[in-house]
């Protein structure tokens, strides 16, 4: 029959899909015919959110599956159909002419328990390939510090693009191997962190050893190499013409085996003695480092200082400049007020003077107005006198010859009685005086 394969021998663990495969006579003791062989989604659907982990991405890379040895005219719908046990799909992609295509499933472990089920599944007489598909997108990252966690990697990486799983690896005891994996979404954020990582230096925290990014060599660990899928030509029966076994001593098998193993032996010390060499020349790098850092740091401190100095040399002086602009501008105060204050006494001065000259001026007036007043009722008296006992020629006469003295000023010495002017009355006092101002 065209969908039977006959029995088979599996060197492997057996797959919990085996029983689904359609191989085997069915309960009428006849061989299936391929219409005839049991689907594996004749069995109970799947739950994708009872397969989901806490925080899990959906739809990614990792559960990507391919799916190869498709029969000739397959399409999307069919293959769809094939999967649709293990809930929705996310991609679908089919190659009718050459017979393979891939499709994306919701959650890693539904993918893993698909290609389970379906790998070597005979579909519509063909056994099909289910294999997960390569990760264009993932990066191996290497030379990791010692405190990078899975989220610290995962935030460094993320400023090239979207990522999908971010990953530090740890030994069996939990210890990081300062080796890492990091997926993204799309090849050309990963390009582009390649890339970058390789043309500069990236530093992930203070310690100054930059990372180290490669494309991500990807293995199936799950699988490995089946016996069927061995090509059996010609080397692999002569390959296969001896079974396991030790080789004897004295041989020629145990002889080049022997040279083999010191070859090997050889190998390995030297790797290990480039292994000790490279551990010397980092431990050497780390001291001069920290030698160099502890130096730089000294630099900072002495800049630092240099600057704080500085900013202290400048702060003095516009501290100087403002006093020395505060103590001028209180001279220019000071200058301003002394000269008011000479102006102020300057005009005083000025007043009294012109008082004095003016008092000195007013006295003389009056004085002059008081003679002639003076003078005026003593000519009326003697005239009186002159009707009585003179002639009116002899009074006029007498008259003149007393003003003439009078006129010729106070400083006269002949006028009769030492007085000054011939006044009978003498100099006038403060009564007067205030007898003039009052009049």
């Amino acid at each position: 029959m065209q969908g039977y394969r006959g029995p088979q021998q599996n060197h492997g663990p057996s797959r919990p899909g085996n029983h689904l495969k359609g191989e085997g006579p069915n309960s009428n003791g006849q061989q299936p015919e391929p219409s005839e062989q049991t689907s594996p989604n004749a069995g109970l659907t799947l739950d994708p959110q009872s397969f989901r982990k806490p925080g899990e991405k959906t739809f990614t890379q990792r559960s990507r599956l391919f799916v190869g040895n498709l029969p000739t005219g397959v399409t999307e719908e069919e293959l769809v159909k094939l999967f649709s046990k293990y809930g929705n799909a996310g991609e679908i992609f089919v190659n009718k002419d050459r017979g393979f295509g891939f499709i994306r499933l919701e959650t890693r472990i539904i993918a893993e328990i698909a290609r389970a089920e379906l790998d070597d599944f005979v579909f519509k007489g063909r056994p099909i390939r289910v294999r997960f598909a390569t990760h264009g997108a993932a990066l191996s990252v290497k030379n990791l510090p010692e405190f990078v966690s899975n989220e610290l990697l995962e935030e460094a990486f993320a400023v090239f693009g979207q990522i999908e799983r971010a990953l530090v690896i740890v030994d069996d005891r939990g210890r990081p191997t300062g080796k890492g994996i990091v997926e993204f979404t799309a090849k050309p954020a990963a390009r582009k962190a390649l890339d970058k990582c390789n043309d500069s230096a990236y530093l992930l925290t203070a310690f100054p050893r930059p990372i180290t990014v490669e494309p991500m060599e990807q293995f199936d660990e799950d699988e490995g190499l089946p016996e069927k899928l061995i090509n059996r030509n010609q080397q692999y029966h002569k390959e296969r013409e001896q079974p396991p076994r030790f080789a004897q001593p004295g041989s020629f098998e145990y002889e080049y085996a022997m040279r083999w193993k010191a070859l090997m032996e050889m190998e390995k010390q030297q790797y290990e003695m480039v292994d000790r060499n490279m551990k010397e020349a980092q431990e050497k790098l780390e001291a001069e480092m920290e030698a160099a850092r502890h130096e730089h740091q000294v630099m900072l401190m002495r800049q630092d200082l240099l600057r704080r100095q500085e900013e202290l040399r400048r702060m003095e002086e516009l501290h100087s400049q403002e006093v020395q602009k505060r103590k001028q501008a209180e001279l220019r105060q000071e200058e301003e007020r002394r000269r008011r204050e000479e102006e102020m006494r300057l005009r005083n001065e000025e007043l009294m003077k012109r008082q004095q000259e003016g008092f000195r001026g007013g006295f003389s007036e009056n004085r002059e107005q008081e003679m002639r007043m003076h003078m005026g009722g003593h000519g009326m008296s003697m005239n009186r006198n002159s009707l009585g006992g003179s002639s009116g020629a002899a009074g006029a006469a007498g008259m003149a010859a007393e003003s003439a003295p009078m006129m010729a000023g106070s400083g006269s010495s002949s006028l009769p009685g030492g007085g000054q002017g011939g006044f009978p009355r003498g100099l006038p006092g403060p009564g007067d005086y205030n007898k003039q101002r009052r009049f």
